[in-house]
């Protein structure tokens, strides 16, 4: 329940990056600066609270050991889930590019059978956990349910420029995240590994940037403020929250899945931001019901994550008494 707590909390401040950028969009800022200005203002600030704790010298000795799988999958987990999601914002709303997001629930629990885990001298393949699957799609249902409204008075062409991009990003973000937790494997706090994966992906921004200069010229003052806020709210604490809650449950893909399924309350949370600050009006009565069956998902959600957890404490107890 802790984990699922902060996943929450993760999401009010993720739904930062879908309001602004959609502002951000909305008053001519370019995508790209967008994109590289949040993972430039992230930077210092986790430099400044890994070098407090002292973390510097493990993250370089890791990353100095593996630099390919470094590069690799922090492009993948960053670079790949947030340029395609600045883009998407370029030619949809805030509702729909956050709407689109929560695709990521399905995706985080479809993408079990990539990763193995070690028992003993055995490898064993993970599996889909079908609960959490069926649970997912409840709350992808709550999703759908809300885009409907919105979707049918948007463009054809505006709908997929806003959608597949997002969809690239579903699936990126929980694949870097968990294949860096892999690469890590538990050696590195959760502030070293996203230092170390906004590092190892500055090559990619720094070229998004040096593009975003000469095609669209510099980013306004309005933008780098925004974008500052976007990088402290989103790329710090929403990232460093939502990693612990993810790293805490890592070898439960089970608990993992509903971990990634509270960035479904995302959208319930750009709805209301973008009612207070950008005179979005109120959903209409379907989309309505599409947050109820969301909130229903989360509850569902929970309730099979405390039964695990009981039913694994049952286990450890069983053992004990075993012994």
């Amino acid at each position: 329940m802790k984990e699922i707590a902060l996943g929450i909390l993760a999401s009010m401040f993720f739904a930062v990056t879908f309001i602004l950028n959609h502002s951000m969009e909305l008053d001519g800022g370019s995508w790209l600066w967008s994109a590289s200005l949040r993972f430039f203002f992230m930077l210092p600030f986790l430099l400044v609270i890994v070098l407090s704790r002292k973390g510097m010298k493990p993250l370089a000795n890791e990353m100095k050991s593996q630099p390919a799988r470094w590069l690799l999958w922090s492009f993948v987990g960053f670079v790949l889930f947030y340029a395609p999601l600045t883009y998407a914002a370029s030619f949809g709303p805030g509702w729909l590019v956050s709407g689109t997001w929560q695709f990521t629930i399905v995706a985080g629990v479809l993408l079990a059978p990539l990763f193995i885990t070690v028992v003993g001298d055995k490898s064993i393949r993970q599996k889909i956990p079908v609960i959490s699957l069926l649970i997912s799609s409840v709350i992808l249902i709550g999703i759908l349910l809300i885009q409907v409204p919105q979707a049918q008075s948007v463009p054809f062409d505006t709908l997929i420029l806003g959608i597949l991009p997002v969809i690239i990003a579903a699936f990126a973000y929980p694949l870097g995240n968990r294949k860096m937790m892999e690469v890590c494997n538990g050696r590195l706090d959760t502030y070293q590994r996203v230092l170390g994966m906004t590092i190892a992906s500055l090559p990619a921004w720094i070229l998004l940037a040096v593009y975003a200069l000469f095609t669209a010229g510099l980013p306004s003052s309005t933008q780098v403020f925004q974008s500052l806020i976007v990088g402290v709210s989103s790329g710090v604490i929403a990232t460093v929250l939502f990693f612990i809650a993810t790293d805490r449950v890592r070898d439960d893909q089970g608990k993992l899945a509903a971990v990634e399924a509270t960035q479904s309350t995302e959208v319930l949370f750009v709805i209301i931001g973008e009612m207070i600050l950008l005179n979005v009006p109120l959903p209409e009565s379907v989309a309505l019901i599409g947050i109820g069956v969301i909130v229903i998902g989360m509850l569902l959600h929970s309730y099979h994550t405390m039964h695990l957890s009981k039913n694994a404490q049952a286990k450890e107890k069983e053992a004990e008494l075993q012994h």
